[in-house]
């Protein structure tokens, strides 16, 4: 574990390792590719939690401001953090046959989480996965100025987190030159989203979208399911740059933790990604992870080791594209 606050990247040259471990595990597993595929019943949860959502939007404002607010954080932030797991399982074709069902119903899924973040998500997620931690293509990593402006402070980093959601969503993609932001899918996701609004607002009231607001911003910031943006990628065990999450808070979440297992295999639904370790546990049993999201979070902003710049960055497949090193 790092003794001393990183102020650079660890830089690699070395491929993305799900692949190689993906070839390695179907060589002596060839039966998980019997669990690859769309699970359609995704799409009925999914229904259910956009409804559910409604239903608080409309109840939730009637209360009292503190039965309000504890509403927002543990449960509507809770229902919109699944609902952006369902996107992302739509990214990668998991819910229907035809990529296009996918993107329309991820216009739908995107209703109750306020901004319009769907398309640009299956943009730059599918990026992440082709170009991990490939700094010019891969808007998970942090920029030099984020991560030196956020450095090993708590409070910076609490609040970077805090308003992850605009960070994640807005900062990072635009410093990506290489990726066009606007295409039209993109455009019908902000069209789309403005009469999901404004339909919102005659049916919930201003209330009823604030509710909604703030239930993403807490769904993507420090939130108990928060611990994920941390646990995915960054740096622990030497050399490891992806980890999973074994813990009880994957019901929540669609098995958003099994990220290894994910990575390794981007066709394999969220139902079926601990059927994966089960079949491979060799592969998978000697790696780190975590079982708390929440003292993943403690460690990470508290911890005066901890900064943005935990994590590995790699050359391009062009062989260019690091950010400069620190003199």
């Amino acid at each position: 574990m790092q003794q001393t606050p990183r102020k650079d990247y660890v830089r690699l040259h070395e491929p993305n390792p799900h692949w190689q471990r993906m070839k390695q595990i179907l060589s002596v597993h060839p039966e998980i590719k019997q669990l690859f595929g769309p699970t359609p019943s995704t799409a009925i949860y999914a229904i259910s939690l956009i409804l559910l959502q409604f239903l608080l939007a409309y109840w939730a404002p009637t209360q009292a401001w503190w039965l309000f607010a504890l509403i927002t954080y543990f449960i509507g932030a809770t229902i919109n953090h699944s609902l952006y797991v369902v996107t992302h399982e739509l990214t990668h074709n998991l819910v229907f046959t035809h990529p296009w069902q996918n993107r329309l119903f991820a216009l739908v899924v995107n209703g109750p989480l306020f901004f319009p973040s769907a398309m640009p998500f299956f943009k730059y997620h599918m990026l992440h996965h082709t170009h991990q931690s490939e700094f010019n293509y891969d808007a998970d990593l942090a920029s030099k100025k984020e991560a030196d402006w956020i450095g090993n402070s708590f409070a910076r980093k609490a609040l970077a987190l805090f308003f992850f959601s605009f960070v994640q969503g807005t900062l990072r993609p635009s410093r990506l030159k290489n990726v066009k932001f606007w295409d039209t899918w993109t455009l019908l996701n902000f069209l789309t989203q403005a009469a999901w609004l404004i339909g919102l607002y005659f049916l919930f009231g201003g209330m009823g979208l604030l509710y909604l607001f703030l239930s993403t911003l807490f769904a993507l910031g420090i939130h108990p399911m928060g611990g994920r943006w941390i646990q995915e990628h960054y740096l622990v065990k030497e050399g490891q740059e992806t980890n999973s999450y074994y813990g009880p808070l994957n019901k929540f979440c669609f098995n958003m933790g099994y990220h290894n297992e994910h990575h390794d295999f981007m066709k394999v639904p969220w139902s079926k990604l601990p059927k994966v370790r089960a079949m491979a546990p060799e592969f998978y049993n000697n790696l780190f992870y975590y079982r708390s999201w929440l003292g993943c979070l403690k460690r990470f902003i508290f911890s005066h080791h901890t900064t943005f710049y935990d994590r590995i960055v790699r050359y391009d497949q062009k062989g260019e594209g690091n950010p400069p090193k620190q003199s």
